[in-house]
C-alpha cells in the first residue's frame, strides 16, 4: 500500500466536496487522471473507498478511515512547512507548550512575554489541553514543554512544581455559603453554577470529580474568562470552582468570597514537564518559566530521574530565587483553598 501526498489531498478533496469532478477540480487534475488515482488507492487496499451515487459519493467505513488519517498526515505536512518557512526568514527555534486552563490564563503569558522578548529569534505553539492529554504528548514526543496538574500520570516525566495551584469555591458575599470555613463538592453540587466555556480542561477537570462523586452540575451560564466568572458570581448569579490565584486577582472588584474546597483533588499543583533531549533554546524557556517557581521545591527530585541526561535538559537547572512571586501562594502542597 503506497498512496502520496497527491493521493490524500485528492481523495480529501472528493469527500469534502461529495465529487470525485469537484475533487479533481479542487485537486487541478483531470476527471480521467483521478478517477484513476481512486482506483488504485482501492485496489491497494483490496476494499472500496466511496460509494458511488447518482448525486455524487460517499464515503465507506474505510474511506472515513482514510479521510481521518489523511487530515491528520496533510495537517503535519502543511505545519512543518509554514515552521520551515519561519526558519527561511530568519527564525532558530520553536518550541511546543501544552498546557492547562490556569496555567494558559494566569501563569504562562508574563513568563511567554518576558522570554519571547529577550529571544526574538524564537517561536512558542501554545495549546490548551487536558492534563492527561498533556502527560501523553510529552511522552509521544508531540509537544516539548508541559505544564499541567499534578493529579495526571506522570509516570516517565521530568518534572518540577511550577506553582501552587489550588482550587477554591466563590461565592457571592451574600450567599449562605459565605459564612462556612470550607466545604465539599459533594455539598454545593445542588447549587447553579457558573463555569468556563465547554471543552475548557478546568472545567472538564471539575465536570469528573463531580461525576465520581455521583453528582451532576447544573451550568447558568459558561463564560470565556475566570474575570467574566468571578464578576457573573458577584451579580449572584450562581457559584464558581476558580483557581485561587483568579479568585485573589478578581474576587474583591467582583464582590464574591472564597470558601475553601476539602476535596484532596482541590488541593494540587502545577507542575512543568519536559522530554529529553531538549533543544537549548527549549531549555531557556523552562529557565524562564521556574524562575517564579516556590522556592521551597527547588531540590525536588524529578519523577524517573535520568541520571546521564544533558544538563542543559534537567528542569531543575533553573534556580527559583527566594521570594519570588511563587511565594504569594500557600506554600504547604497539601493544603486545599
Amino acid at each position: 500500500m503506497r498512496f502520496d501526498l497527491t493521493d490524500l489531498r485528492l481523495f480529501l478533496n472528493v469527500h469534502e466536496t461529495g465529487s470525485i469532478t469537484a475533487g479533481a477540480g479542487r485537486s487541478h487534475m483531470t476527471l480521467a487522471s483521478a478517477s484513476e488515482r481512486i482506483r488504485g488507492m482501492e485496489d491497494a487496499l483490496g476494499v472500496p473507498l466511496l460509494v458511488r451515487e447518482p448525486r455524487g459519493v460517499q464515503a465507506t467505513p474505510a474511506g472515513r478511515t482514510l479521510v481521518h488519517h489523511a487530515r491528520l498526515v496533510l495537517g503535519q505536512i502543511d505545519r512543518m512547512r509554514g515552521e520551515l518557512d519561519h526558519y527561511g526568514a530568519g527564525l532558530k527555534g520553536h518550541v511546543r507548550v501544552l498546557c492547562n486552563t490556569t496555567a494558559l490564563s494566569e501563569y504562562l503569558p508574563p513568563v511567554l512575554g518576558a522570554f519571547l522578548k529577550d529571544h526574538p529569534h524564537i517561536s512558542v505553539d501554545l495549546e490548551e489541553r487536558l492534563s492527561h492529554e498533556i502527560a501523553d504528548a510529552l511522552r509521544t514526543g508531540a509537544c516539548d514543554i508541559g505544564v499541567l496538574a499534578d493529579s495526571a500520570d506522570l509516570h516517565g516525566l521530568r518534572t518540577r512544581i511550577f506553582r501552587h495551584d489550588p482550587l477554591t469555591l466563590i461565592v457571592p458575599r451574600s450567599h449562605p455559603l459565605a459564612a462556612l470555613q470550607q466545604v465539599l463538592l459533594e455539598d454545593v453540587a445542588g447549587y447553579e453554577f457558573v463555569g468556563l466555556v465547554q471543552g475548557s480542561a478546568l472545567q472538564e477537570h471539575i465536570a469528573h470529580h463531580a461525576r465520581r462523586s455521583g453528582k451532576a452540575l447544573s451550568y447558568r451560564v459558561r463564560l470565556r474568562s475566570f474575570d467574566a466568572v468571578c464578576r457573573m458570581v458577584g451579580q449572584g448569579v450562581g457559584v464558581a470552582i476558580v483557581p485561587r490565584a483568579a479568585a485573589v486577582r478578581y474576587g474583591r472588584a467582583a464582590g464574591v468570597c472564597r470558601v475553601v474546597l476539602a476535596d484532596p483533588w482541590a488541593a494540587r499543583d502545577l507542575v512543568l514537564c519536559v522530554r529529553d533531549d531538549l533543544p537549548a533554546y527549549a531549555a531557556d524557556l523552562v529557565a524562564y518559566a521556574l524562575r517564579d517557581a516556590p522556592a521551597g521545591d527547588a531540590a525536588q527530585a524529578p519523577v524517573d530521574p535520568a541520571p546521564d541526561a544533558p544538563a542543559r535538559v534537567s528542569v531543575q537547572k533553573a534556580g527559583a530565587p527566594a521570594g519570588g512571586r511563587g511565594q504569594t501562594t500557600n506554600p504547604t502542597r497539601r493544603r486545599p483553598g
